[in-house]
């Protein structure tokens, strides 16, 4: 056998990347994660981390009685961000409080609630990823942790949740009970996975 027909040999730590033009386009790659028992976990902290999310539109436009009261709801007439942005302390609060208002009353709703969907749903879990850790990092900046008195400056909530939103993005939780398998699939773009 020839040097030119020889089967080429691969370094089973290497990954290797197909340039063949007949390749099918839209082929499956392989899952980040291979252990099914590790998969399972991570799409249950997908739908968990989607409800982190998800659970404030709900209670702030229907008045739930746990953080908005009912007589508070975004459908009687309520603000959602105008109490909360309103109420704070720190080196931002003039700033965040000029912003209160009905634009950014939608943009946190949507923002929230379309991160949250994606969340659930596992699909589109990169953009989620992007505008989940954006969200996080502004109500970390309104709560402004780093000042004295504060229970945990370095990793709090807002941080945690960042992370893990980036984690489940990252290691494709939505392919496993949600709907990143199917788009993936199809042939939908991975960014919008």
């Amino acid at each position: 056998m020839s040097q030119a027909t020889a089967a080429p040999t691969l370094n089973p730590r290497s990954t290797s990347i197909s340039t063949d033009p007949t390749a099918a386009p839209h082929a499956t790659t392989p899952p980040v994660v291979t252990l099914p028992a590790a998969r399972r976990a991570l799409a249950v902290l997908r739908i968990a981390i989607s409800l982190v999310f998800l659970w404030p539109v709900l209670d702030k436009t229907f008045g739930l009685g746990y953080a908005t009261p009912a007589e508070r709801a975004w459908v009687g007439g309520g603000s959602p961000t105008q109490g909360y942005l309103s109420s704070l302390s720190g080196p931002f609060a003039d700033t965040f409080g000029a912003l209160a208002g009905p634009a950014t009353d939608w943009l946190f709703m949507l923002g929230m609630g379309a991160t949250g969907l994606a969340l659930l749903l596992g699909v589109g879990t990169r953009v989620a990823a992007v505008s989940g850790t954006l969200l996080m990092a502004l109500l970390w900046a309104t709560t402004w942790p780093v000042a004295v008195g504060s229970t945990n400056p370095v990793v709090e909530d807002h941080v945690v949740t960042a992370l893990v939103v980036v984690v489940v993005a990252l290691t494709r939780a939505g392919s496993t009970w949600g709907l990143g398998g199917v788009a993936e699939r199809v042939g939908v773009p991975a960014w919008m996975r």
